[in-house]
């Protein structure tokens, strides 16, 4: 049965302006519709607050964020956000309507993906958000439904609904807000987020692309979470024999448990992904995935929603495992998918277990005397103040492997060097052990430079040298600032930031040009005029009828008076000349019925009066009635003598 018949807006104006055609999705938070802007006459989604909701101050004031955040995100894989308003309790949104179908569509229908689908997937996912992350913004509920894949193969990111900017606190009060299945262990744990969680929640969705399957699973929410806690996210390869271990590698860097290690943000796993795919032969990236595996597929999982902090427990606490922060209970045991391999073991399984363990540790003995004596130590190179790259070289070279970065504030250390590394330099290891660098995030407050009449380009350069991010380049109209250089950033120069803090900037488009009217003009005359004023000139191949004489310029946009930019471009339409119409008799008829018969086909009109007459009865016209005239003509009436 078709809900939508039930639901009291469809078929409803909104604000006056939207008319509501049809319910296309339900979340937690809103309602999704298809409607028609009547103002523009162009089909757009209408994203509607549940009523309830809107009543709380919060919700709001989220809701209106995102139009606020997706607004400043002029990227081609964003779902534009056009217009916020409210009517009565309907709150809302106006954005751009894709016509297709999400992520979650397509897994439901084909399972695994081949491994080049699933990156055309995700590399303009992670594009979008990059956009963001680098604008200052955090999504915090990544997963497919929130990926949107058009009729024309576009992918675009939706639902920036819980976005909030990266500088201002995340930390919510005895909640989570998100989807379970893709929630950061971070957010679970401390219920704050930034770029890292949203880089997990990819990773997780490309497991889910390349297996037909999320990587935790369970009867509950609490079960769910408590593997995001205490399980690392499997190889995709060990459920889908046969990927490639660079995929496997992409899967493990993105939803590492410790932040730390994973990349920054979406734009450093955007590199790492095309890296992988460039060392991937045809062969491997067209590889058909075997039958998709039977997904647990909880619908209530998958939705937006407000997660305690803290279970409540029984109240003999009987059962339940305990983490320091989260009280949840253990996986299920029994037959499920996946058991075998993550499981719990009991029974006579912990007995069998105990026995291997007194054997390994009574071989681990020996084996480790003999490789104790034989010498297969050494020192931890001096490592402090080179660059992270370099120090990672370094330990390479002396056949250590890198156990993570940690990154902390440093008032004496630059921006992206070594503070520090666990064992410390000159400590001894074993021959293959590995290494965790600790690297400076450069003064824990970073004080925001003054680029103003800097290039772009060395504007950007002066940002990151003292820990900043650049963001949004926005483009005005300025009399002072030449074309190309900055005129200010976004917060201003001199102000205290966090490092990696986006600074927006404002870049001049020189002094404002009017551009002038060339309608009328021959297509070689209206471009030598537009391009002596410094503008550049576009002549459109198709021609209109207009009252111009054909070959003339009939339309120009942007039109006359409008300010442009130096190298602008105007774009000419030319005239193929008037329609030829027919004229109309009206001969015998009032003037003034006569005039709007003529006005009425598309002509002007003039009334040619005889010297001291006073009929209003029309004797001839310029053109006879059945002739043909061009449309916007000028018809010549006279009145009868006396």
């Amino acid at each position: 049965m078709d809900t939508t018949l039930q639901d009291p807006l469809v078929g409803q104006l909104l604000d006056g302006r939207y008319r509501i055609e049809a319910r296309i999705a339900v979340g937690g938070m809103a309602t999704v519709y298809r409607a028609v802007d009547t103002r523009l006459d162009r089909v757009l989604a209408l994203k509607v607050m549940h009523p309830a909701l809107a009543v709380d101050a919060a919700f709001v004031e989220r809701f209106i964020r995102e139009a606020k955040s997706v607004a400043r995100l002029a990227h081609p894989n964003v779902v534009a956000v056009f217009d916020q308003g409210a009517q009565g309790a309907y709150v809302y949104l106006a954005m751009e309507y894709v016509a297709g179908c999400t992520l979650r569509d397509v897994l439901r229908e084909r399972g695994a993906l081949q491994p080049r689908a699933a990156l055309d997937i995700l590399e303009p996912v992670l594009a979008a958000l990059g956009a963001a992350h680098r604008a200052g913004f955090v999504h915090r509920d990544m997963k497919p439904e929130n990926v949107l894949i058009g009729d024309d193969g576009r992918v675009k990111v939706a639902d920036f609904g819980l976005v909030r900017a990266v500088g201002t606190a995340t930390d919510t009060t005895g909640s989570l807000l998100g989807t379970v299945s893709y929630l950061a262990p971070e957010q679970i744990e401390h219920g704050t987020a930034d770029t890292r969680s949203d880089v997990y929640a990819c990773g997780v969705v490309l497991y889910e692309m390349l297996t037909g399957a999320k990587p935790h699973t369970g009867e509950n929410a609490a079960q769910v979470i408590y593997q995001h806690l205490n399980t690392d996210v499997p190889a995709p390869s060990a459920v889908v024999p046969g990927l490639p271990v660079a995929l496997d590698s992409l899967v493990a860097s993105a939803t590492a448990r410790n932040p730390e290690v994973r990349p920054h943000d979406a734009v450093l796993l955007l590199a790492e992904a095309r890296e992988a795919r460039a060392g991937l032969t045809g062969a491997e990236l067209d590889a058909v995935p075997p039958q998709a595996l039977s997904d647990t597929h909880d619908g209530a999982q998958d939705r937006t929603s407000v997660i305690p902090r803290a279970l409540p427990a029984d109240g003999d606490g009987g059962g339940v495992h305990r983490t320091s922060r989260l009280e949840v209970p253990p996986p299920v045991s029994g037959p499920r998918r996946g058991a075998g391999r993550r499981g719990p073991f009991g029974g006579p399984h912990r007995k069998l277990i105990a026995v291997i363990t007194a054997v390994l540790l009574t071989l681990g003995v020996g084996a480790g005397v003999w490789y104790i004596n034989s010498g297969q130590f050494t020192q931890v190179p001096s490592l402090l103040g080179q660059t992270q790259k370099v120090a990672e070289q370094r330990l390479a070279a002396e056949g250590l492997g890198l156990k993570g970065v940690e990154r902390v504030f440093s008032d004496t250390v630059e921006r992206g060097s070594v503070v520090g590394s666990d064992p410390a330099s000159g400590d001894r290891i074993r021959g293959n052990g590995s290494v965790k660098l600790v690297v400076s995030r450069g003064p824990e407050i970073v004080r925001v430079p003054d680029v103003a009449g800097a290039s772009l380009a060395d504007a950007r350069r002066s940002l990151k040298k003292v820990g900043l991010a650049p963001g949004m380049v926005t483009r005005e109209f300025s009399e002072d600032v030449a074309r190309g250089e900055v005129i200010r950033t976004e917060p201003r120069a001199g102000t205290d930031r966090n490092p990696d803090t986006a600074v927006a900037l404002v870049v001049s488009k020189g002094s404002p040009i009017d551009v002038p009217d060339v309608t009328g003009l021959s297509a070689e005359d209206a471009t030598a005029e537009l391009e002596g004023e410094g503008l550049k000139v576009e002549v459109l191949p198709g021609r209109v009828h207009s009252t111009e004489a054909a070959g003339d310029i009939a339309q120009q946009s942007p039109g006359a008076g409008a300010e442009a930019a130096e190298g602008d471009t105007i774009e000419l339409t030319v005239s193929k000349g008037p329609r030829m119409l027919d004229v109309p008799d009206v001969t015998g008829r009032d003037v003034d019925e006569a005039r709007t018969t003529l006005e009425e086909a598309g002509f002007e009109v003039k009334v040619d009066r005889p010297f001291l007459s006073f009929s209003n009865t029309i004797a001839s016209q310029s053109v006879e009635g059945g002739e043909q005239a061009a449309e916007g003509s000028t018809i010549t009436i006279r009145t009868k003598g006396f």
